[in-house]
C-alpha cells in the first residue's frame, strides 16, 4: 500500500513531507499553466499523496474534533 511508507513516520516527519508535497504541487500547477508540464498524471499522484499524509497525521493526532466545534 502507498500509505505504509507514511505510517512509520512521526508527526514532524509527516509535516515536513506535507510541505515538500505542497511545494511540488505548486510547481506542477505552474508548469501546467505555462504548458511546460510533460507528466500530467503527476498532479493527481501528488494530490493523493497529500491526502494520505493528512490522513495518517490526523490518525496520529487523534480523532477528536477540532476546538471550533462550539
Amino acid at each position: 500500500m502507498a500509505t505504509e511508507k507514511f505510517k512509520g513516520m512521526t508527526l514532524d516527519q509527516l509535516d515536513e513531507e506535507l510541505v515538500k508535497l505542497k511545494k511540488e504541487q505548486f510547481n506542477l500547477r505552474f508548469q501546467a499553466a505555462s504548458g511546460q508540464l510533460e507528466n500530467t498524471a503527476r498532479i493527481r499522484v501528488v494530490r493523493r499523496e497529500i491526502a494520505r499524509v493528512k490522513t495518517v497525521a490526523r490518525a496520529l493526532r487523534g480523532n477528536a474534533p477540532a476546538a471550533a466545534s462550539k
